[in-house]
């Protein structure tokens, strides 16, 4: 946890340096719960349906040259994720839940309408980058282990998203989006089974 603050602490810092110099860069604050879930080809490791998972962060939406309608969107933010899974050692079946802490950086390319009332729309493309920060796994019937060190360190996702701004005064704006990250990198390590992270997320926050 010490290692998220320290991380997210030091890119809000940065986009705030960004913002002075930049008038063409937007900062927000979100909240991002959303619905998670694993998929493998590993056998004995089965998905047992989805979990919820809840982040929150800050974001940075810089303008790209003089077109206001072309964004490079990043910024950082603490996700913690959760997966539910089946594992099978011969004929024994151990259920569980694994919950994972990320701090996230995406980095993505949105693309923006002309404001339409005092709506502006949106879609955005590109990547999420998750540095892995906790890790632990909770059984069906037991206590709960620290598996940190099973894991790896990076997650990559393909992400596709989009949503709206809704504009209360010249420089702040409601934000809602739907994001789908789908994990292309397995979040355990080399040594253990490959299973890949997926999830639905919507994000609600404020734009300055």
């Amino acid at each position: 946890m010490k290692k998220a603050s320290a991380l997210l602490a030091l890119t809000l810092v940065c986009a705030s340096g960004m913002y002075a110099q930049d008038k063409g860069t937007r900062l927000g604050l979100v909240v991002r719960p959303s619905m998670d879930w694993i998929s493998t080809t590993e056998k004995g490791v089965k998905n047992d349906g989805s979990a919820l998972g809840f982040g929150f962060g800050v974001i940075a939406d810089l303008q790209l040259g003089d077109n206001d309608k072309y964004f490079f969107s990043t910024g950082a933010g603490l996700n913690m994720l959760s997966t539910k899974t089946v594992t099978t050692l011969d004929s024994l079946s151990f259920k569980g839940t694994t919950k994972l802490q990320y701090v996230e950086l995406p980095i993505t390319i949105k693309l923006k309408t002309a404001e339409i009332g005092y709506m502006t729309y949106f879609g955005q493309i590109g990547f999420d980058a998750g540095i892995n920060v906790a890790a632990k796994f909770e059984p069906e019937n037991g206590e709960a282990v620290d598996v940190a060190d099973d894991m790896n360190l990076l997650r990559m996702a393909l992400v596709v998203g989009g949503g709206l701004e809704y504009n209360f005064s010249e420089n702040t704006s409601g934000l809602l989006g739907l994001k789908y990250s789908n994990g292309f990198t397995s979040i355990n390590d080399g040594d253990g089974a490959k299973v890949k992270l997926h999830y639905f997320e919507l994000t609600a926050g404020v734009l300055f």
